[in-house]
């Protein structure tokens, strides 16, 4: 089971302020994925989700099903860094949805850096 480690995280206020500034913005009903050019060789992941989401508890669980998601479909993301933010309404997602909504917005990204 491949892991989350340090390396595959953006873990930075600055690398977060890059990716809103100059990334790519892909909306999805529950949330925004924004991409950017890679720093590493590598994907890198970020979560943002305020407590307008929803309390620590609520929040906690989507960054959880962010996270093995990111785990477990680590083909879908192409080598760069995303940040990953959950708005409103996503407290009431289940995993298959978190993975239908971040794989369409995933492939509409894959479109845009292939070209």
């Amino acid at each position: 089971m491949p892991t989350f480690d340090k390396s595959g995280r953006l873990r930075k206020r600055w690398e977060f302020t890059r990716l809103s500034s100059s990334g790519n913005r892909q909306m999805a009903a529950h949330f925004v994925v924004i991409s950017s050019d890679p720093v590493f060789s590598w994907a890198r992941l970020g979560i943002t989700v305020s407590k307008k989401v929803g309390n620590a508890v609520v929040r906690n669980r989507i960054k959880r099903l962010i996270r093995e998601f990111f785990r477990n479909n680590r083909i879908l993301f192409p080598v760069a860094d995303y940040n990953i933010i959950a708005r409103s309404g996503a407290s009431h997602l289940d995993y298959s949805a978190v993975c239908q909504e971040l794989a369409n917005a995933l492939s509409r990204i894959g479109r845009k850096i292939s070209h």
